[in-house]
């Protein structure tokens, strides 16, 4: 029988409440949603977007146990998966094992960083009773506040997304991809997974290309199976891995407003939010680092 499985550390405590935007254009923000995952079971969902940087974060915890973020650099055009599996000690793993699988972000896929730090932003209107402008948060953080405790559900699914990752990232080079691999990556230094359509992005950019290892694959060597077919736990295989970012604002809304004169103008009035699956294939040196990968 196996023993009890090791807890990955808390998620970190989020604001519920709305942050004031720090001195200058720059504003940072924090919200948290509670989601369903695909077996019924509800999660908590934190959310964060800095419009200094320009970039958004977003964490859950899988119904296995595997704490999934996502990070959106626009500056960069990259996002950055990340993924903490428990391990399974009695199979000779250790308490968690890191996965870091680095695409390039496209536009479109979520809304701006600055977009998203305005849901969490207080807004000043005109109190006419006091004279004087009060702080008010906009109404799209209104309807997420009337009740915390409200299971959201994506309004739009998005299919599932097959990648191979057939590319080694070099995680003591990668900040010249972007400055966000470092910290996000840290755990995961020698499984850090990139594409090769995405990389020939990159190097037009001017980014160093030898940060970048292709690796093994199938065409390369007619041996190397796929892990849920490799009998032998110290073989390399072809491992698959899949996540899914269950809620996230993936586009803005817009409302029509009429002016004395009957001009029609459009603004921002909400967020739509979606939902994506993502199944990544990439080269294990051996099947122990694969063993959920398996036939069942």
């Amino acid at each position: 029988m196996r023993g009890p499985r090791p807890r990955l550390p808390a998620l970190p405590a989020l604001l519920w409440l709305a942050l004031a935007p720090l001195p200058g254009p720059a504003a940072r923000a924090e919200l948290r949603v509670r989601v369903r995952l695909p077996g019924g079971q509800v999660t908590e969902e934190s959310l964060q977007a800095d419009s200094g940087a320009d970039c958004v974060s977003l964490e859950l915890r899988a119904a296995d146990g595997a704490l999934v973020t996502l990070t959106a650099d626009f500056r960069q055009e990259v996002k950055i998966f990340r993924a903490l599996i428990l391990g399974e000690l009695e199979r000779g793993q250790s308490q968690f094992q890191a996965l870091c699988f680095v695409t390039r972000l496209h536009r479109n896929e979520i809304i701006p960083s600055e977009s998203m730090a305005k849901l969490r932003q207080p807004v000043l209107i005109w109190d006419h009773l006091s004279g004087q402008n009060v702080e008010k948060p906009p109404q799209a953080v209104v309807k997420h506040e009337k009740n915390p405790r409200t299971v959201r559900q994506a309004e739009e699914v998005r299919g599932l997304e097959h990648l191979s990752m057939d590319v080694a990232v070099n995680f003591s080079k990668a900040a010249q991809l972007s400055s966000h691999i470092h910290n996000v990556c840290a755990e995961a230094r020698e499984a850090i997974y990139t594409r090769e359509e995405d990389v020939k992005f990159w190097l037009e950019k001017g980014v160093d290309g030898s940060m970048f290892e292709v690796l093994p694959q199938g065409s390369d060597l007619p041996e190397l199976q796929r892990c849920r077919l490799c009998q032998d736990r110290w073989k390399p295989c072809i491992c698959s891995y899949s996540l899914s970012i269950e809620w996230y604002p993936c586009m803005l809304k817009y409302c029509k407003s009429r002016d004395a004169g009957g001009k029609v103008s459009s603004y921002k009035c909400g967020i739509r939010s979606c939902q994506k699956g993502y199944t990544f294939d990439y080269y294990v040196p051996q099947k122990q680092l694969c063993l959920w990968d398996e036939e069942t």
